[in-house]
């Protein structure tokens, strides 16, 4: 009997194989792919290629990663030459994807862990990669918590029988579990809230219509795929009562990046008065980058515009094409941001970092 789309772990890590199992998103819907990362290249083909995609996925990957790829040095003597082999695959896997912070946030985390073991205390490497298992394991268990925090506030925000929509894929597929901007749905499905949720397709990768419509469909959602050019006709028949949209980095001052077009969703939002909420983890609060104009915008290849999708090429030979992955919605079209410590909302250069002193307290009463 086959499984479930939401029967399947996003990330996984098989100790005994060393290596990081993932979902392979390019093939779905249609065919369910499961594939082990072994190597530097693999795991960082895997994050490029978006065969695991979605901030927090990625960074439970790339934790997964540095510690699978730190097991072949583990029967280095000195810490000093394993760290250097460390940084270097550490740099190596960041380079995969510029813009969603999650990928450096993780990696960071994991190097100071190792630095702090490895350096400061001086346990042998052989320890040290043990507690870099035991400090990815626990990126991903977080992550579980905070996308379901993060739907039990983003719930309060609505009520039964609400319209929603969202762009792109901030579903159980970018994520350990619940997703970020999919979690109040699913927490709602699971309470009888019975909403009727409206998904972009979201040109070009159309992550949309593969994974969010499919999860979304399999878990029993109301769930209706548009095309992303039809959001303004949904939200002006007064069929959205909220737009709910993950992230890949916000700024201090409460610009937020995402899949491109959610911009122009938050800018038809506040034409037609619908509340526009991002449900961003803390993890991709970014508060050393002022504003949105800092963040480094991927660029994508042509064919995934021209010929990707389809039987034939749709455009002609030699057309100039501009595939951003990422755009910046600006803070003042947000309506608030929901987050695993609360709702922000504007003035956002305060209220993150009230959110930020939250966080901060909670980790020092754990």
């Amino acid at each position: 009997m086959n499984k479930n789309i939401m029967e399947y772990e996003t990330v996984e890590l098989d100790d005994n194989d060393s290596s990081v199992v993932i979902i392979d998103q390019t093939k779905l819907p249609g065919t369910t792919e499961i594939i082990s990362l072994h190597t530097a290249k693999e795991i960082w083909d895997a994050i490029y290629l978006l065969k695991v995609r979605g901030a927090p996925a990625i960074g439970v990957a790339a934790a997964f990663g540095i510690y699978v790829l730190s097991k072949a040095f583990v029967g280095e003597t000195d810490f000093e030459k394993f760290y250097g082999k460390f940084r270097e695959q550490k740099d190596y896997l960041n380079s995969a994807r510029p813009t969603a912070v999650n990928l450096s946030w993780a990696l960071n985390r994991m190097e100071a862990l190792c630095l702090k073991a490895g350096r400061e205390e001086g346990k042998p490497v052989k320890e040290v990669v043990e507690l870099l298992h035991r400090e990815a394991v626990a990126i991903k268990e977080e992550d579980t918590w905070v996308c379901k925090t993060i739907g039990e506030f983003g719930l309060s925000l609505v009520k039964p029988g609400d319209g929603i929509l969202t762009h792109c894929n901030a579903g159980q597929l970018a994520t350990s579990k619940y997703g970020t901007a999919t979690a109040p749905i699913y927490l709602g499905q699971e309470r009888g809230y019975h909403f009727r949720v409206f998904a972009d397709e979201t040109r070009p990768l159309l992550q949309g219509a593969r994974l969010t419509a499919y999860e979304l469909h399999a878990s029993g959602v109301d769930v209706t795929l548009i095309c992303d050019n039809m959001s303004a006709m949904v939200m002006k028949n007064g069929w959205v009562n909220a737009v709910f949209v993950g992230c890949d980095r916000v700024a201090a001052n409460g610009d937020a990046a995402n899949k491109i077009g959610t911009s122009v969703v938050a800018a038809v939002a506040k034409r037609y008065g619908v509340p526009f909420y991002v449900c961003a983890p803390t993890s991709t609060i970014d508060y050393d980058t002022p504003t949105g104009e800092q963040i480094e915008i991927e660029q994508r290849p042509a064919r995934e515009v021209t010929e990707m999708w389809y039987k034939e090429r749709m455009a002609p030979e030699g057309v100039k094409v501009f595939n951003p992955a990422f755009d910046v919605t600006d803070h003042d079209l947000i309506t608030a941001i929901v987050t695993e410590y609360g709702i922000a909302r504007a003035p956002f250069m305060e209220s993150l970092l009230e959110i930020r002193r939250k966080k901060e307290k909670g980790n020092q009463n754990s």
